[in-house]
């Protein structure tokens, strides 16, 4: 480790044992990118988007009572109408004569539970296929969900009720109206059938089955959005950062952490995900223009030639600023941009300089190619080195 590197755990370690976190400094720090010893960037992440507050005295206290709350979500929308205690033998009080499977009232929690399995299956086949250049999310987690895998309880898990529906998954999917492709061209492609997945042991979960789990429970607080594909690739960098922290006690509460930090970030940026506010001006459309504007300003030739190309934005930019790149890089390389993004103190204003400055980083390729070669490189970009597009972005930024 190099003595640089030991000066910025220092750095971050003073700001944040003070009694009150001083943000302004925080940010700056974490703009250049944090460190991952010492939970560091679990920590930052937490702070930088609105789950732990500056005071650190009520630290504990928060933690406790989200964490309690997220268990109490699990209880009300996980184990409903769910498998009752038979071995202990106790009569099904989720099948009564006035609310059973074939129940047509809309009230029903039997028709709520099966409106919700169509939800439910467009995350399953989206978190499955998560992150596929590593094995992390198809692994065993240490802190399985006790309360739902409990052999005294018999509790239906997400993935059986999965299993066991008899819905298409083809007919729920619930993607972005014009378009075409929400994954990078890179990425390795997923099994293709639930039966190409290493079955684990009973009393076991992986990892994709946690973030299925988040992601389901946000949907059904959160019924005017609910599920959106792109939403996976949004929540999977965040779990992993939290479910890695070096801190045991942590750790095991990675998935409750998770869950809040990513409401507070959809938050920020749902308005993405909402095709109604395209067009507004805080929609994506207005946001992808505004990185075809940036780009006049900073490089007009290279601009034209995308004119003169009819490539318009929303061929490569609606996924770079939908899923915060996460679709352009590898894990490592996307949580490093995160930092930035989340110190940014104008909130994601930052991205599209990043976009920006990713188009002026191969301008000469852009310049030579043609529509095709172009549209391949948009689509699948050439350039690794995130630290060169953050420091060109920051270059835009300082340049206004």
């Amino acid at each position: 480790m190099s003595s640089l590197h030991k000066s910025r755990i220092a750095d971050f370690q003073d700001v944040l044992k003070e009694p009150s976190i001083a943000l302004e400094k925080l940010r700056e720090l974490s703009f250049s990118g944090i460190p991952c010893e010492g939970g560091l960037r679990c920590l930052c992440w937490k702070i930088l988007l609105n789950y732990l507050p500056l005071e650190r005295a009520s630290w504990t206290s928060i933690l406790a009572k989200q964490r309690e709350l997220y268990a109490q979500f699990l209880r009300e929308m996980i184990i409903q109408p769910g498998i009752a205690k038979a071995n202990m033998g106790v009569s099904r009080e989720d099948v009564t004569f006035e609310d059973h499977p074939l129940n047509p009232n809309p009230d029903s929690r039997w028709n709520t539970y099966f409106k919700d399995n169509e939800v439910l299956l467009q995350i399953d086949k989206d978190v499955r296929r998560l992150c596929p250049d590593i094995s992390f999310f198809q692994r065993a987690t240490d802190y399985p969900c006790l309360l739902i895998l409990d052999p005294q309880n018999e509790f239906e898990t997400l993935r059986k009720r999965v299993e066991q529906t008899t819905l298409k998954s083809q007919t729920v999917a619930r993607n972005r109206s014009g378009v075409t492709n929400m994954s990078s061209p890179h990425k390795n492609s997923a099994p293709s059938s639930l039966n190409e997945y290493e079955v684990l042991p009973n009393g076991c979960e992986a990892h994709w089955e946690v973030v299925e789990r988040i992601l389901f429970i946000y949907a059904k607080l959160n019924p005017g959005i609910a599920y959106v594909q792109g939403m996976n690739e949004i929540v999977g960098p965040l779990y992993y950062t939290f479910a890695t922290d070096p801190n045991s006690e942590w750790k095991e509460h990675a998935e409750a952490d998770t869950f809040f930090c990513f409401t507070n970030l959809m938050a920020e940026i749902r308005d993405n995900f909402i095709k109604s506010l395209d067009d507004s001006q805080c929609g994506i459309t207005y946001k992808m223009e505004k990185v075809y504007s940036t780009l006049k300003d900073k490089d007009v030739e290279l601009y034209l030639k995308l004119q003169e190309q009819n490539i318009k934005p929303q061929f490569f930019a609606f996924r770079w600023l939908t899923l915060l790149l996460s679709q352009e890089f590898l894990l490592p390389d996307v949580i490093r941009i995160w930092d930035s993004l989340f110190a940014d103190d104008s909130r994601f204003d930052f991205l599209l300089l990043v976009c920006c400055a990713m188009l002026m980083l191969i301008r000469e390729q852009l310049l030579e190619g043609d529509f095709t070669v172009n549209m391949r490189l948009l689509q699948d970009y050439p350039i690794t080195d995130v630290c060169q597009i953050l420091q060109k972005a920051k270059e835009l930024q300082d340049s206004k």
